[in-house]
């Protein structure tokens, strides 16, 4: 469970850290700052994913878990990847309503 709750708000602060912030790049190039941040929001959740997991490496060597029979740890590994993937998706959503929906 300590993994499982900072990896949601790592991803969801990745994402709309990555938005606003990327989003202020829009004045220097003469494009709308609201639809540059839904665009950079989208392109942010599959690496707010990775940065919340801590990389890939380590994780992937904890799937020789399976032939060791360490289930748990398969389990734990997903729980963590879901909530991942909920903090992304959270702050995705976050930012499309802030931008007015698509």
């Amino acid at each position: 469970m300590n993994r499982i709750i900072p990896a949601f708000f790592i991803a969801l602060g990745v994402v709309l850290g990555g938005s606003f912030t990327g989003s202020l790049g829009g004045l220097f190039i003469n494009q709308s700052t609201i639809k540059l941040m839904s665009d950079i929001a989208e392109d942010l959740k599959l690496y707010a994913i990775i940065s919340a997991i801590g990389g890939t490496f380590t994780n992937l060597r904890l799937l020789e878990g399976v032939f060791q029979g360490e289930l748990i740890l398969i389990a734990q590994q997903f729980l963590i990847l879901l909530s991942a993937y909920s903090g992304a998706q959270l702050g995705y959503w976050i930012i499309t309503i802030f931008c007015g929906g698509k």
